[in-house]
């Protein structure tokens, strides 16, 4: 049984959190742009959080559902419905048997999210779902939808008849919905760059770059310099480290990020942030907001704590 791919969009791809373990080998994470989206998805469907899901951006597959199958989208709000009734945002959803689900009009955001409960059934690769588009691995075929693929779903895609006790829970607003700055810690190179260039990073506007896709986000504004020539050999890289080549202008490195990097860094993005940021569209304009290595993992810890307690709440996620 499976989902058909009438319409493609632009770039709709399987993801789930992501290749660890296998970077010291030269094969990337991957994973999910935006994980705080793809996990209520998967809490809302009634799945682990490392089933894969379907990352769509900026516009919206078609997709014709054969089997009858229980669904939630989060993230980005790009009009999700099925004929003329809209599908509500981060609620499971019941689709049956030759529905068609369909995008419209970008409200906000850049990715959204689809878990089908059961998740995608397609093998994993190095211990990930994931697709690495460069290498043309993982996910569906190494690759991202095409019309008239068809991915196969799990058998019991509808769940247990208890899954429905999620809809009472309450998904806060997704942190895009939030006008504020990035929060971000001083990087391992941030005593190198310049005054003006540590004042310029956390006071003044970014925008965007057209150029920007999933392995980086490039930022144009004021340049930043160092304070003084830095000849250094390539270091690990994460997802929200924040390079700076010698153009002065930033990259945020993201979710197909290479393994190593030889630019200074002048920060990194505290990660319960970095959805924040792969919602962000080019062009948009984006601030950064200092915060203390303490209070990023205050942040995170946090976070994982109201995961946690969320999924006490649904009973065939505890069983």
């Amino acid at each position: 049984m499976s989902i058909e791919v009438i319409k493609p969009g632009p770039l709709s791809s399987l993801q789930d959190l992501g290749r660890t373990g296998v970077q010291r080998f030269g094969v990337i994470a991957s994973g999910v742009m935006d994980e705080w989206s793809h996990r209520w998805a998967n809490l809302l469907a009634g799945n682990a959080n490392d089933e894969a899901s379907l990352e769509i951006t900026l516009m919206g597959p078609s997709l014709l559902f054969h089997q009858d199958a229980l669904i939630a989208i989060v993230g980005a709000d790009l009009s999700p419905r099925i004929g003329e009734q809209a599908v509500p945002m981060a609620e499971p959803v019941r689709v049956a048997a030759g529905s068609r689900l369909d995008f419209g009009r970008r409200v906000f955001g850049c990715r959204t999210y689809l878990a089908v409960h059961g998740g995608f059934a397609v093998p994993p690769v190095m211990g990930s779902r994931s697709t690495y588009l460069r290498a043309g691995f993982g996910g569906w075929q190494g690759r991202a939808l095409r019309k008239g693929d068809r991915l196969p779903i799990a058998a019991d895609a509808l769940g247990p008849a208890d899954l429905p006790a999620v809809q009472p829970l309450k998904v806060p607003p997704h942190p895009a919905r939030h006008d504020r700055a990035i929060r971000a810690i001083p990087g391992q190179q941030w005593a190198r760059f310049s005054a003006q260039a540590q004042a310029r990073w956390f006071d003044a506007p970014f925008v965007v770059n057209l150029n920007s896709d999933r392995m980086g986000y490039r930022l144009d504004g004021p340049g930043l310099a160092l304070a003084a020539p830095l000849e250094m050999i390539s270091e690990a890289v994460a997802f929200g480290t924040v390079q700076v080549p010698p153009d002065g202008q930033p990259i945020v490195l993201m979710a197909d990020r290479q393994t190593t990097g030889g630019y200074p860094k002048i920060a990194s993005v505290a990660s319960v942030d970095l959805p924040l940021l792969a919602q962000r569209v080019p062009g948009e304009t984006l601030r950064f907001e200092r915060v203390t290595l303490d209070e990023a993992q205050a942040l995170y810890l946090e976070r994982e704590a109201e995961f946690a307690r969320l999924r006490h709440q649904i009973p065939s996620l505890n069983r």
